[in-house]
């Protein structure tokens, strides 16, 4: 399973996956790339973790959802 943050730089919201040196995508705002990355990772398995702009983690998603490996309401 791949792994990838969405991060403020500066003035812009990057997805970034683990390990990279560079963006996969980039968006002027955090609900921007937040759509972008769940289209970008649809057909992946993969797991997103969506920071604050301190660089706390606000949440962290599943995709596909099936591959959650915890199986919680919400």
């Amino acid at each position: 399973m791949d792994n990838y943050h969405i991060n403020k730089n500066q003035q812009r919201w990057e997805l970034v996956k683990e390990g990279a040196q560079r963006a996969s995508k980039t968006a002027a705002t955090k609900a921007e790339i937040t759509q972008i990355a769940s289209d970008y990772l649809q057909d992946k398995t993969a797991s997103l973790k969506i920071h604050k702009e301190d660089g706390t983690i606000q949440e962290e998603r599943t995709f596909p959802r099936a591959a959650d490996p915890r199986k919680t309401k919400g």
